[in-house]
């Protein structure tokens, strides 16, 4: 009998029909699929059957939809989603190297992340997480005083990176009425933020007019709960880190090794943390440095 998991009936041809067309099992083999993904791959339009029989439903492919088949499944190896091979296999030579592009970047983040966050754990299982902390270079740094624009919102870990790149995105474009940005933004934690506690954290930026900023948050900050503070002065134990060390809970190892320092120093904290954003966080790959966490010190 013909069936969709081996040849056809009146099969002479390793699986080939007279029309040219391979069963689905012929095609999975030249694939090298399984016909269980070939159907997967029918129904999300990732490769649809060149003929599907109107009686027996069993499908039928041309020997030069193969290559194509091998692209799906040389994609899938790279862990790649469904719905991104679909749109590889979709677009043209360049734009499809492009989003593959896209998506190793994406991947090389995600282990770098992950790479710094099994340091971080082993140190600690192990006992040795002073040894962590030895690998951040901390350092003094007296700021001024500055005029900020911010946003406060409690939120949870999972949630802040979002949250962190839409409010200062908000606030660095409010900025332009206020005089123009004048420091590198930050992000302060007045209370904790983790998988279990929600802040609040306060996204930050200094700007040049105090008055402009003023205006500028009593017409159109209450949408955001924005407001304008002066902040004083301070002096700043920092480290700084790279792109993959900010994720959370790795970023944990820079925060708890500042405090190492400063209480070695001899210093008292004396202000809630925070993380001071350098440079363009999307032009950043994984390894280059972004932030800087700090404590104000006394």
């Amino acid at each position: 009998m013909d069936d969709e998991h081996g040849g056809a009936r009146g099969d002479r041809h390793g699986g080939a029909r007279d029309d040219g067309l391979l069963t689905i099992g012929a095609f999975a083999a030249r694939a090298r699929l399984s016909a269980k993904a070939l159907r997967l791959y029918d129904r999300m339009g990732l490769l649809v059957p060149d003929h599907v029989d109107e009686d027996t439903g069993y499908r039928y492919y041309r020997t030069a939809r193969t290559e194509r088949a091998r692209l799906v499944a040389l994609l899938r190896q790279l862990d790649m989603p469904l719905a991104r091979v679909a749109e590889v296999v979709h677009a043209d030579g360049p734009g499809a190297a492009g989003l593959l592009d896209a998506y190793w970047a994406e991947v090389e983040a995600r282990v770098a992340g992950q790479r710094a966050l099994a340091d971080y754990l082993r140190a600690r299982l192990s006992g040795r997480s002073s040894e962590v902390y030895e690998k951040f270079a901390v350092e003094t740094v007296d700021v001024p005083e500055q005029v900020v624009i911010s946003e406060s919102r409690h939120t949870l870990a999972a949630e802040l990176p979002a949250w962190i790149g839409a409010s200062l995105g908000r606030l660095e474009e409010a900025a332009r009425d206020c005089g123009g940005v004048t420091a590198a933004p930050f992000v302060v934690y007045h209370s904790e933020v983790s998988m279990e506690s929600d802040g609040p954290a306060e996204s930050c930026v200094p700007v040049a007019d105090e008055a402009a900023a003023r205006a500028w948050a009593e017409q159109r900050g209450r949408a955001w709960r924005s407001q304008v503070r002066v902040e004083p002065a301070r002096r700043l134990a920092y480290t700084r880190i790279t792109k993959a060390q900010v994720a959370h809970p790795q970023i944990l190892a820079a925060f708890e090794a500042v405090e190492e320092w400063v209480s070695a120093q001899g210093l008292t904290v004396a202000g809630p943390c925070r993380e001071v954003y350098f440079t363009d966080w999307e032009a950043a790959g994984p390894e280059d440095p972004v932030c800087d966490v700090a404590f104000p010190v006394r």
